[in-house]
C-alpha cells in the first residue's frame, strides 16, 4: 500500500511539473514581467533591489512563492521533464531570446541573446539556446537554485542570474595606493597614443594579465599575433585583441568623463567605479572598443577572443561585467 501511495504521488507531482510549464509558456507573455521593480546600474553601478523583491543571491533561496515545497523541488531533482515539456520550452525560448523585456539602468531591454555565452557557462553546456537540450539545461540549472524547473529561461529566472554574475563582482571599491599601481608598457594598450597617467594598472592584477595573454596566445585557434622580438606571451604591436583599453583612473578623470558624458546619468559612468582600484581592465574584444549599443555588444559576444575568455578568465582570477563584454575585474584565485 505505501508503495502504492508513492507511485500515486509520484505520478501527481510529474502532471503538477507539467501544468507549471505548461502554464509559464501559454502565459508568460514578452510584454509581462512577474517579477517586482528591479532596477540594476550598468557600467561599474552596484546594483540596486527593491525592498519588496530582493534577487536570488548566490546562497539562492526558494522562492516561497514556488509550486512546490523544498521537498517537492528535491524530488524532482531525480525525475526529468518530458520531451514534450522540453519541446514546449525550447519554443518558448526561442521567443524570450529576443523579445523578453527586462530593466537595466532605468532603460528597458529587450531579449538575452547578447548574453548567451555567459548563460551557457552558468549552465555547464554548449546546447543551442533553441534546442531541448539547452531547455534542460536551463531546467537542471531552476532546481538547484529553487525556481520552478520549467526549462523556460524567463524574467524571473534571467533576473536571478544576472544577481549571480553581479555578486560575484569585485566588492572592495578602495582606492588603489601609489605602490600598488606599477606603469605599464604602452604596447599592452590598445591605443599606442595613450597618456603615460592612464596607464597604470594594480600590480597582480597586471601580473594575472600577463599570464592570461600568454595562455590566449598559446592557443593556436584564437589566431593571436605574437611579437617576434618582444618576451614570450607578448602580443605584437598591430595585435589589437586582448589589449588594454582603460585600466586605473583617477577620481578626477571619472569626474572629468562624467562632464564629457552629461546625459549619462545612472545608466553611464559610476560614481564608484572599480577602475579606482587598478584591478577592472577594459580589454579590446572586437568592435568599437567601449560602445554599449546592442548592435556592437552582439558583434562582440561572438568574436572569439570574448567566448575564450568566458572559459578561461577565472583561471586567472578574472570575472566579467555581464553587461559589458569588454570589462572584467580582478578578484584573484
Amino acid at each position: 500500500m505505501r508503495h502504492f501511495t508513492f507511485k500515486i504521488g509520484t505520478i501527481l507531482l510529474v502532471l503538477a511539473a507539467a501544468f507549471v510549464v505548461m502554464a509559464v509558456v501559454l502565459l508568460d507573455t514578452p510584454g509581462r514581467s512577474r517579477s517586482k521593480s528591479v532596477k540594476l546600474g550598468r557600467d561599474d553601478h552596484e546594483k540596486t533591489l527593491s525592498s519588496t523583491d530582493t534577487l536570488h543571491t548566490a546562497a539562492f533561496q526558494v522562492n516561497s512563492k514556488s509550486a512546490f515545497d523544498v521537498g517537492d523541488i528535491a524530488e524532482l531533482n531525480n525525475l526529468k521533464l518530458t520531451s514534450s515539456m522540453l519541446s514546449a520550452a525550447s519554443k518558448r525560448n526561442a521567443q524570450l531570446r529576443y523579445e523578453l523585456n527586462w530593466m537595466f539602468g532605468r532603460k528597458s531591454q529587450r531579449g538575452w541573446y547578447l548574453y548567451a555565452p555567459l548563460i551557457n557557462s552558468l549552465l555547464h553546456t554548449e546546447k543551442d539556446p533553441l534546442s531541448t537540450g539547452f531547455a534542460s539545461s536551463v531546467a537542471s540549472w531552476q532546481t538547484t537554485t529553487g525556481l520552478t524547473p520549467s526549462g523556460v529561461l524567463d524574467d524571473e529566472s534571467f533576473y536571478a542570474m544576472i544577481s549571480y554574475w553581479q555578486g560575484r563582482r569585485l566588492k572592495d571599491r578602495s582606492a588603489a595606493q601609489p605602490d600598488q599601481l606599477l606603469t605599464a608598457p604602452i604596447s599592452d594598450f590598445y591605443d599606442p597614443t595613450r597618456d603615460v597617467e592612464l596607464l597604470r594598472v594594480e600590480r597582480q592584477t597586471y601580473a594575472a594579465y600577463k599570464r592570461m595573454v600568454a595562455a590566449a596566445l598559446a592557443d593556436r585557434s584564437l589566431g593571436l599575433a605574437r611579437n617576434p622580438k618582444g618576451r614570450k606571451g607578448e602580443l605584437a604591436a598591430t595585435e589589437k585583441y586582448l589589449k588594454i583599453v582603460s585600466a586605473y583612473r583617477t577620481r578626477e578623470y571619472q569626474e572629468q568623463l562624467r562632464r564629457e558624458a552629461p546625459n549619462s546619468g545612472s545608466a553611464g559612468l559610476a560614481v564608484n567605479s572599480p577602475h579606482f582600484t587598478g584591478r577592472a581592465l577594459d580589454l579590446y574584444v572586437g568592435g568599437d572598443p567601449v560602445d554599449t549599443l546592442d548592435s556592437n555588444r552582439a558583434f562582440q559576444v561572438q568574436t572569439r577572443v570574448y567566448k575564450w575568455l568566458v572559459r578561461n578568465a577565472e583561471r586567472f582570477g578574472f570575472r566579467p561585467y555581464f553587461y559589458e563584454p569588454w570589462h572584467w575585474e580582478y578578484v584573484g584565485r
